[in-house]
């Protein structure tokens, strides 16, 4: 029988949920707090669990315009925030939601979510592609991503040039009230570090708030990219 593999991670029962939410919502697990981990980790390739502990407080750095060193001090703050976000807006906001929801809230919010969001989603979505994109770019062929791509890889749409192709990811403003501030998780950074080896471009997010884009700086983005493969 195979030796089972110690686990480091601390399991956290049903305080998980929410702390898990709140950490999320607040974007502080992003890489302009603690570091780009993912690539950090892989950079080290580490034997053991001290040696990997010991590369990233000596290496970690947070990322954006004003980097600095991240230190235990450093993580031990980002908790005390965490602590100050629940119990300050995420305890009080949730028992009054708890204390308002009824019955019908729950079946009305579980059809509204299966059904009206998804026809308003993929409506946006054609619009920010063929009204947008495909009018600005009309030498790319623009497609739909497969379920897979777009499930696993957060991708909505290809944009082929010749036999490569870009990403598109479009989110409604609504999901990112300052989108300004909008940075991919580690998780969809590989992923979109695995759609460029794969299909040779990058991938592009876009916001749009009805049908129209609000990041415009992208559109520049994109058509650098289109010109970088075509060179190719």
């Amino acid at each position: 029988m195979a030796k089972l593999r110690k686990q480091y991670s601390k399991e956290f029962g049903k305080k998980e949920k929410v702390l898990n939410y709140a950490t999320q919502t607040y974007q502080l697990s992003r890489p302009n707090k603690v570091g780009a981990v993912m690539a950090l980790i892989r950079q080290c390739q580490p034997k053991t669990f001290e040696e990997w502990e010991k590369w990233y407080f000596e290496n970690a750095v947070t990322t954006g315009k004003h980097s600095a060193k991240i230190t235990k001090e450093s993580l031990e703050e980002l908790g005390e925030r965490l602590y100050v976000k629940i119990t300050e807006i995420v305890i009080p906001e949730w028992t009054e939601a708890f204390r308002q929801i009824t019955l019908q809230d729950y079946i009305d919010y579980i059809y509204n979510l299966t059904i009206p969001r998804t026809y308003d989603g993929f409506i946006r979505e054609k619009s920010v592609i063929e009204d947008n994109l495909a009018k600005i770019f009309p030498e790319v062929r623009f497609e739909e991503s497969e379920p897979e791509l777009d499930h696993a890889g957060d991708i909505n749409y290809l944009g082929w040039v010749g036999e490569k192709a870009f990403g598109i990811q479009i989110k409604p403003v609504t999901a990112q009230a300052n989108f300004g501030n909008y940075s991919v998780t580690e998780r969809m950074k590989l992923s979109f570090e695995d759609f460029t080896q794969k299909f040779g471009g990058k991938v592009f997010v876009i916001f749009s708030v009805n049908d129209t884009i609000q990041n415009k700086e992208v559109i520049e983005q994109i058509a650098a990219e289109i010109n970088r493969l075509n060179r190719q």
